[in-house]
């Protein structure tokens, strides 16, 4: 019941960045969605009594709730970034899609992988959603720190979906999924400054400017 609760919480916070306008609206979204799926992985743990899933659950807290909206936060301040995501689709109907999203996830679950137990499909749909809606933000949204964010978005539908399968994936590869995320985050922020320095903004429709 508590996990279902949480996942609906999942949710609903993905549907909230789908709303965002700003990027401190997008980064505080990932930052709640991130603190939930930490408490579903710990629930996972407390239920399947595994300290690795508990350890899983701190790193949660420390890189994705603390350590990686810290350096977002600081790279807006070092570069100035303007607060408006650059969006190509409004917020309403990308809250629709988002929807659409979640629906097309509930029937692939339940018609296509034809999951009879309740929790795992109810999951797995949570973990689609969450996926897609990562992609539609990474695609939909001008701003560099935008796409960072709906990349590790993406992350987080990929590591729900697998604590859902298989109760957490084994205990290293979810270290290095961490160690390549924190590792995306650090280069993408360089990355950002350097675009920043070039064109004053991080629009990165302005790219086109370096074809050839």
């Amino acid at each position: 019941m508590i996990a279902n609760i949480v996942l609906f919480i999942i949710l609903l916070q993905t549907l909230s960045m789908a709303m965002a306008k700003r990027v401190s609206a997008l980064s505080r979204g990932f930052q709640r969605q991130s603190l939930f799926l930490a408490l579903f992985t710990a629930l996972l743990a407390w239920h399947e009594k595994s300290l690795e899933l508990w350890i899983v659950a701190g790193l949660l807290l420390l890189i994705k709730v603390w350590l990686i909206p810290f350096l977002l936060k600081r790279t807006c301040v070092r570069i100035k970034v303007e607060e408006d995501l650059g969006l190509l689709v409004n917020p309403i109907l990308s809250l629709g899609l988002i929807v659409l999203f979640g629906w097309l996830a509930y029937l692939f679950v339940g018609k296509v992988m034809v999951v009879h137990d309740r929790q795992l499909g109810m999951s797995l749909s949570v973990a689609l959603t969450v996926l897609l809606a990562g992609f539609f933000i990474m695609s939909s949204r001008m701003k560099a720190l935008a796409q960072i964010i709906g990349l590790m978005v993406m992350e987080n539908g990929l590591f729900l979906a697998a604590s859902a399968i298989a109760g957490g994936m084994p205990f290293f590869v979810e270290i290095a999924i961490f160690f390549d995320v924190f590792v995306c985050v650090l280069i993408l922020e360089v990355f950002v400054y350097k675009i920043n320095r070039l064109f004053t903004h991080i629009d990165v429709d302005k790219l086109d400017q370096l074809r050839g």
